[in-house]
């Protein structure tokens, strides 16, 4: 093959699982993770450097032996942390203009950025929500989703200069091969292992992560120069994920659902308890507002251009299940 491909933060749950696809594909690939990384992608070339740091990038952008480079920005911090964080603006924001820079100045033939739905602006309740090109971090809540939403300007923004960059907008990603501690990765871990007591009324589009990454690799030949894709599913409740989790599991049945104006209080209280256990949080004010907003994301576009598929939420709940089981999880 005459390209070669490049995955940013590819010891992440996305990165990895699209490392994992383009070595199945018999693909050569360039994996960057940070140094002392603990779970690497395994079978692939390896480059330890940081996005925040320019010039540790700059090895993976050569000796290329006369092959294109395509480059999959993956690399970012995910937070539902209501505090603003100056690491997530230096990694989200920063990282991805010194990706755009090194792409720029070595002439890749292909940038496809991975951004987040929560980049787009919500609608009002009960329209479903599309793409668009107008990026405005004011019009945006949430530290997370406001760099997201600036890093995708970037994005476009060099579109606009001629750099052939495509953008892509997962929705809450789930499913196999987390080493860390994703959103939804830690519900199905706390609900098997029978930490999870209560529930909160509200829900997300969830998607699987193997068809969040199919849609990017589709993007990086078939998507369209400043042109942005959303790569979601379907909308679930919190109790209907809870009630699959029971059909398959057979544990105990999480039976209350606690509404958002009760919950809302004691948010604070729960991150810092997760702070002081160093995890994410399992809810936070952020997140509370977020599962009960609008989010209802078409993937029409993406399906059509892309031949953007999803598979069913119960075959995602039991690959998840039976992978974190292999891996000592749960």
């Amino acid at each position: 093959m005459n390209h070669i491909y490049l995955v940013t933060g590819a010891a992440g749950h996305l990165g990895r699982t699209i490392t994992k696809q383009l070595m199945q594909a018999n693909h050569e690939v360039r994996a960057l993770v940070l140094p002392n990384e603990k779970h690497i992608p395994e079978s692939t070339r390896l480059f330890f450097g940081d996005v925040t740091k320019i010039e540790t990038m700059q090895a993976c952008f050569e000796d290329l032996k006369g092959k294109s480079l395509i480059v999959i920005h993956c690399a970012g911090i995910v937070s539902i942390a209501s505090k603003i964080n100056p690491k997530l603006y230096e990694v989200n924001v920063k990282g991805t203009q010194n990706v755009i820079e090194l792409c720029q100045l070595n002439q890749v033939k292909k940038l496809v950025y991975v951004s987040s739905v929560h980049a787009i602006a919500e609608g009002a309740r009960g329209e479903i929500i599309k793409e668009t090109t107008q990026f405005n971090p004011d019009k945006i809540v949430g530290a997370y989703a406001k760099t997201k939403t600036i890093a995708t300007a970037h994005a476009l923004a060099a579109a606009a200069a001629g750099l052939d960059v495509t953008v892509v907008h997962p929705s809450g990603i789930v499913g196999p091969y987390d080493y860390g501690y994703g959103h939804l990765t830690a519900l199905i871990m706390d609900y098997y292992n029978q930490k999870l007591l209560v529930s909160v009324k509200g829900g997300y589009d969830f998607v699987d992560v193997r068809d969040v990454a199919h849609g990017v690799i589709a993007a990086c030949h078939a998507g369209e120069k400043g042109e942005c894709y959303i790569l979601s599913n379907q909308y679930y409740t919190i109790k209907t994920i809870l009630d699959m989790l029971h059909q398959i599991t057979k544990k105990r049945r999480v039976k209350v659902s606690l509404p958002y104006w009760l919950v809302k209080p004691v948010a604070p209280l729960a991150e810092r308890y997760y702070k002081f256990l160093n995890q994410p949080p399992l809810f936070s004010a952020y997140s509370l507002y977020t599962l009960n907003t609008n989010v209802h994301f078409s993937h029409q576009k993406a399906t059509q251009a892309l031949g953007y598929t999803t598979r069913t939420m119960e075959t995602t709940l039991k690959d998840t299940i039976t992978w974190l089981q292999a891996a000592g999880r749960i």
